[in-house]
């Protein structure tokens, strides 16, 4: 991870997730499996996205929406990652590892909207 701002976990494992979101569509996409990986690779990169776009939230309820969203698109993920690894052999330990990411981004993404909320 690069130094060019302050750690901040959610950021982290949330572009981690990405970035590992990317690689595992990529063997899909090789495997010729097209709609799952690009349903999958669109909903886990919009996890951080979301969470970055928070993190210039003008407002605590704008800051909420976007840490809403990205909580819903971890969950989107999540589904996906469950359907690759029960579909394709291939690639399900893979998988398998991506949904323990995504759990925890579910996790802690909840934490930070139910904080929010209040």
């Amino acid at each position: 991870m690069r130094n060019d701002r302050p750690a901040n976990a959610v950021l982290d494992k949330s572009f981690s997730f990405a970035l590992a979101a990317i690689s595992l569509s990529r063997k899909l996409q090789s495997l010729h499996e097209f709609v799952l990986s690009r349903q999958f690779v669109r909903a886990a990169t919009s996890v951080g996205a979301n969470v970055e776009e928070a993190q210039a939230a003008q407002t605590k309820p704008e800051f909420h929406t976007l840490m809403s969203r990205a909580e819903k698109e971890a969950r989107e993920s999540h589904y996906w990652l469950r359907l690759i690894r029960d579909s394709y052999t291939e690639v399900a330990a893979d998988a398998a590892l991506l949904l323990d990411s995504a759990q925890e981004l579910k996790r802690i993404l909840a934490a930070i909207t139910k904080s929010t909320k209040k």
